[in-house]
């Protein structure tokens, strides 16, 4: 019977609690980058995201994506129905399964997550409620099984994500296109500025995230050992390099590199690095995020060339990002971190690149195609977008019935109180409190 690593159950024990820490941070960042209006839903499908997901997971998601390979390196059996067969004493490498499990929930979580952002201000809560877990169980578990799983298709084929370009930001960003397209875009797209509310929340949100990216990578080691330590310094280098190639772009670009351009790029960088920091050395590190940086400050500009609303940019930072660092490995995959297959810049050749870009276009299209058929069944039954009415009049208070803020209820100014003598009666300044009230809500 394999043994259970103290020190590695320790580390993972950390960097699960950390990956979850992720998806608050989300939030944050979420919630800061949508308009006054759309604030409390935002968090709130982010937040969701955690209940609905770890149900579907612990019922049949964890089953389909880890236990033993159900024919043809697709899907898993359903041995762990509901974690049947697992207890404490169960060893997955050499970490208890059911922490392995909870950790890979985790990723599950933040990957729903961020599918939201590319459908905020316009979708119905109870819609988004009813897609999570059935998207968990269908597409990302789905997917988790063919790179992740025991015979995994693309597992076998030799593709490499370490920690889940493929499996997390290909897949959420394939999703949130076909989610974007079946919403259609918001009121006032391509005509109103619709600019970040709080970047202030932009920034704390980055930093949340940032924090919990080292859980993310390097706690993919399943270890406390060197490869874990050299993900880790990946991790920070490529974050780093996302930035400073954004801001760059900015600066010549535009004239000014900006807070929200920093914020951007640093998650930029770390999703790039996300599949490769496992398999690339220091150096690698510094190609991808710099690349990733420049590459998805432009690519964030599609959506206006083509025309598709994706609020909160998942496809030009998570699908372009992912894609860069999936298909990067096949150029800087370097013998030292892979102990094996090499990059065409290592003398590896093209076939690595080639297995790459195999699994990039196919996994891109089952997310994409199984999401949109999803989006479009719940839209057939519940009604996945608002009403125009609650729409403009904005999602926190149509969905929730509640406002971020105390001024600027349904996005409207503050309104000024009249001023009352100090021989008024309490009578009269409760009904001027009263009238004010009403003014702003109408």
């Amino acid at each position: 019977m394999p043994e259970i690593d103290p020190a590695a159950t320790a580390w993972l024990l950390a960097a699960t609690a950390m990956v979850l820490l992720m998806t608050p941070g989300l939030a944050i960042f979420y919630g800061g980058m949508v308009r006054t209006t759309g604030v409390l839903n935002m968090i709130m499908m982010c937040f969701i995201s955690i209940p609905a997901c770890t149900i579907a997971w612990l019922l049949v998601g964890y089953t389909v994506a880890f236990s033993e390979d159900a024919g043809k390196g697709l899907i898993g059996n359903l041995s762990h129905f509901g974690m049947l067969g697992i207890d404490p004493t169960t060893v997955r490498g050499t970490v208890p399964e059911l922490l392995f499990a909870t950790f890979q929930l985790t990723f599950a979580i933040v990957t729903a997550a961020l599918v939201s952002g590319a459908i905020a201000d316009r979708a119905r809560f109870s819609a988004w409620v009813v897609f999570v877990p059935v998207w968990t169980v269908a597409v990302y578990a789905v997917v988790a099984h063919w790179v992740w799983g025991p015979d995994g298709w693309l597992s076998n084929l030799g593709v490499l994500d370490y920690a889940g370009g493929l499996v997390v930001e290909i897949v959420s960003g394939a999703s949130a296109l076909a989610l974007a397209l079946v919403l259609g875009p918001r009121i006032g797209f391509k005509k109103d500025a619709m600019r970040p509310h709080n970047l202030p929340f932009v920034l704390l949100g980055a930093g949340l995230l940032w924090f919990g990216w080292f859980g993310f990578n390097a706690g993919s080691a399943l270890a406390a050992n060197g490869t874990a330590a050299a993900v880790f310094l990946n991790t920070l280098v490529a974050g780093c390099l996302g930035m400073l190639g954004w801001i760059t772009v900015e600066r010549f670009r535009d004239g000014k590199p900006t807070t929200f351009g920093a914020a951007s790029g640093v998650v930029a960088g770390l999703v790039a690095i996300t599949p490769s920091c496992g398999t690339v050395n220091t150096l690698g590190a510094f190609v991808v995020g710099l690349a990733a940086g420049v590459i998805c400050s432009y690519a964030v500009g599609l959506k206006f060339r083509w025309n598709y609303d994706d609020s909160l940019d998942v496809v030009g930072v998570h699908y372009v990002g992912g894609l860069v660092g999936v298909l990067l490995i096949g150029f800087l995959a370097a013998e030292v971190m892979t102990a094996g297959p090499e990059g065409l810049f290592y003398g590896g050749g093209l076939a690595q690149l080639g297995k790459q870009a195999l699994a990039a276009l196919v996994v891109s299209i089952y997310a994409f195609a199984m999401s949109f058929a999803l989006a479009k069944i719940i839209d057939r039954v519940l009604g996945f977008r608002v009403s125009a009415e609650d729409e403009t009049a904005g999602v926190d208070f149509t969905q929730h019935a509640e406002t971020a803020y105390a001024e600027g209820v349904h996005g409207h100014q503050p309104v000024r109180r009249p001023t009352l003598g100090g021989s008024a009666t309490l009578q009269q300044r409760a009904d001027a409190a009263e009238d004010t009230e009403s003014t702003s809500l109408d």
